[in-house]
C-alpha cells in the first residue's frame, strides 16, 4: 500500500505548517530512517548534526526544518516544517490509521460482562474478556482479549486496552488512553505495619485515577492508594515495566522510561521526566520540569526545575558530572599522592641526617 506525497501532506493540514518541495505525486510505500531509506521511502532529519546522513540517503522524501532546507533539496523532494520529529509523529499516525484501519466493534462471544455494567456505543470486547458490575465503558473503547475489568470501573471513551490487562474495582480511566499488554492498574500498594516481628496487612481503600490521552507501556503496575488515591494526570506516558506505588501523584505530561519506579507517596510535578531504571523515593517531591537521568537514585526532594544526575548523593547535572570525572582519576590521583608523600619523607630523611 502507499500514499501519495501531497496527500500526507494534505492530511497534515490543520496539525502544522506543511511546505511540499518536489513532486507531489511521489508515492511513498514505506516510514523509515535515513540510513535505512529506500527510493520509495519517507524519512525525517531531528537534526543538523545528522547532514551528512541526508546527504547519502537514498529516501524518496524527507521531513526536515528550515535551516536544512536547501541540503534537502539538492537531494530530492523534501517536507520544511518547524519541528521535524513532531511532524513525522503525526505521519506515522496518518500511517497507522491509512494502513491498519480498525475493525467493526465487535463483542466476542466468549466474553462475559455482567448485566449490571453499561457499554456505550462502539464497544469492542475481545475473547475470554471479563467485565464486572458497575464498570461504565465509554464510547469507542477497545478491550482486548483477556482483560479483566473490576466493579465500577469507569473507562473513557476512544480508549483502547491490550491483551491481558487488569483493571482493578473502582479505579477510573479517561478518555483516549492506551494500555499495552499485561499492565494492572489498581493492585494493592505495598502497605503493612509491622507488629510483634510479622507484618500486618493495610488494607488500600483507596482506587487509581488516570487522565485523559495517557499511555501505559506493557506490565506496568500502578497501585491503588490506601486511603486516597493515586493519580495520573492528563497526558502522562509510562513506558514498560514502571512501577508506581499507592498514593503516588504523577502531573500532567511527565514521562517515565521503563523500569523506573516511584515508591509511595511521592509526588512528581508536570513536564517532568524520569529515565530508565531510575527511583524515586517515597515521600518526596519533584517540582514541575524535574529531569531525571538514568539509573539516578532521588533520595530528597527537588524543588527546582533542572537536569539532576546521580546515585550519592542526587545533584544538579553539571555539578555532578564534574564531580564524575574528577572520581574516574581517583586511583590516579591516589598514586600520585602516595609518590608525594615518600618524596617529602624521602626529603624530610635527608634534612634530618643532614
Amino acid at each position: 500500500m502507499t500514499l501519495r506525497l501531497a496527500d500526507i501532506v494534505q492530511s497534515l493540514a490543520g496539525a502544522v505548517h506543511a511546505e511540499l518541495l518536489g513532486d507531489p505525486d511521489v508515492l511513498i510505500e514505506r516510514l523509515s530512517t535515513l540510513e535505512a531509506a529506500g527510493p520509495h521511502d519517507l524519512s525525517f532529519l531531528s537534526h543538523p548534526k545528522y547532514l551528512a546522513k541526508l546527504a547519502r540517503s537514498a529516501a524518496a522524501c524527507v521531513v526536515v526544518a528550515p535551516a536544512s532546507r536547501e541540503a534537502a533539496i539538492s537531494r530530492g523532494a523534501c517536507i520544511v516544517v518547524d519541528d521535524p520529529y513532531h511532524c513525522f509523529a503525526l505521519i506515522t499516525q496518518i500511517w497507522k490509521r491509512q494502513h491498519f484501519p480498525e475493525t467493526a466493534p465487535h463483542i466476542h462471544p466468549s466474553a462475559y460482562i455482567d448485566p449490571a455494567a453499561t457499554l456505550a456505543p462502539g464497544v469492542s470486547v475481545g475473547a475470554f474478556a471479563c467485565i464486572a458490575a458497575g464498570a461504565v465503558i465509554g464510547a469507542g473503547v477497545h478491550i482486548a482479549a483477556h482483560c479483566v475489568i473490576g466493579e465500577r470501573v469507569v473507562i473513557g471513551a476512544d480508549s483502547r486496552l491490550s491483551a491481558r490487562v487488569t483493571v482493578a474495582d473502582g479505579c477510573r480511566m479517561g478518555e483516549r488512553c492506551i494500555v499495552h499488554p499485561g499492565a494492572v492498574i489498581g493492585a494493592d500498594g505495598f502497605g503493612f505495619a509491622p507488629h510483634d516481628g510479622q507484618w500486618v496487612k493495610i488494607e488500600q481503600l483507596g482506587a487509581v485515577q488516570i487522565g485523559n490521552d495517557v499511555e501505559i507501556g506493557a506490565n506496568t503496575c500502578i497501585d491503588r492508594g490506601a486511603l486516597q488515591d493515586t493519580v495520573l494526570e492528563d497526558g502522562v506516558k509510562l513506558d514498560n515495566l514502571v512501577q508506581i506505588g499507592h498514593n503516588v501523584r504523577v502531573g500532567q505530561h511527565t514521562a517515565m522510561a521503563g523500569c523506573a519506579g516511584v515508591a509511595g507517596s511521592a509526588s512528581i510535578g508536570a513536564h517532568c521526566t524520569v529515565g530508565g531504571g531510575a527511583i524515586v523515593l517515597g515521600h518526596l517531591r519533584l517540582a514541575d520540569h524535574v529531569h531525571i537521568s538514568a539509573a539516578s537514585v532521588v533520595t530528597r526532594s527537588i524543588l527546582k526545575p533542572g537536569h539532576y544526575t546521580g546515585l550519592f548523593p542526587i545533584d544538579d547535572n553539571t555539578a555532578w558530572e564534574k564531580n564524575a570525572a574528577t572520581l574516574k582519576q581517583l586511583h590516579a590521583l591516589r598514586e600520585r599522592l602516595k609518590q608525594a608523600e615518600k618524596s617529602i619523607l624521602h626529603s624530610a630523611h635527608i634534612q634530618e641526617k643532614s
